[in-house]
């Protein structure tokens, strides 16, 4: 993977808001600057290629290469009676305040039909992923098996990062929530546009194909050829004047639920 991808996507990760506010577990941003760096591991990423693993492999570079945080557990696996309960993706300790604190990482993007706000792939939605992180994977620090790996953890504080985009089909005129969960959805991450297939020649300019690893910053060069034909399943681009567009076939969210 090029440098300059993992450069910029990590400066995405210091520089940009929640998708959502107003509880104190969520994290307003990531919790280091730039200033707060000793030093910078840019190097290929050689992992899985899924999009949350290289996010979370990045947010770990960081932690371990800031002075205010070490990183005491990552990807902590949890059993109990022989399974698998579990597992927490960073526990660190905050060398200012000396706390334990854990943390839970996510990389989303959704976008808005009737009301709700949908993966891609529609089976993923904003208001189920936040229930889900917020009572079952930032509860992982109080159960029996957490606590018996790490009995002097007792006052381990719970935060939520989840970052990424938020997408209206600007053809459909929608009502915007302000709130999801009742948690306030940031307006400032409303910043990505989708539409159907049958109104893809409604974008009136071009766009261009992104893989993955530039879903969140999106492409500095167009060097490829703008997109003319239509695969049947779902594709993110970004326009020549750096607006996102999710385009779906015309039957999603149903088709890919």
């Amino acid at each position: 993977m090029n440098m300059n991808i993992i450069k910029e996507f990590s400066s995405w990760i210091r520089t940009s808001p929640s998708l959502v506010m107003n509880d104190h577990r969520i994290a307003p941003s990531f919790p280091i600057s730039s200033s707060d760096l000793t030093t910078s591991d840019h190097s290929d990423y050689e992992g899985n290629p899924r999009l949350g693993f290289l996010y979370q492999e990045l947010c770990r570079r960081q932690f371990e290469a800031s002075h205010p945080y070490r990183v005491v557990a990552e990807e902590l696996q949890l059993q109990q009676d022989n399974r698998t309960i579990g597992a927490i993706d960073f526990v660190l300790e905050n060398l200012t305040t000396q706390q334990i604190e854990h943390w839970e990482v996510a990389i989303k993007f959704y976008l808005l039909k009737d009301g709700y706000w949908y993966g891609p792939n529609a089976k993923d939605r904003l208001d189920k992923k936040l229930h889900r992180m917020l009572e079952h994977q930032l509860m992982m620090t109080r159960t029996a098996a957490f606590q018996s790996l790490y009995p002097d953890f007792e006052d381990i504080t719970q935060h939520l990062l989840m970052q990424g985009r938020l997408y209206i089909n600007p053809f459909e005129n929608p009502t915007i929530p302000e709130y999801c969960l009742g948690l306030k959805i940031n307006p400032k991450r409303v910043t990505g546009f989708w539409c159907y297939q049958s109104q893809f020649d409604k974008i009136n300019e071009p766009v261009y194909l992104l893989t993955k690893p530039l879903w969140a910053t999106g492409l500095t060069a167009k060097g490829k050829s703008p997109v003319t034909e239509l695969p049947p399943h779902f594709i993110h681009c970004q326009s020549d004047t750096g607006h996102f567009w999710f385009v779906v076939p015309n039957d999603w969210p149903q088709s890919s639920m």
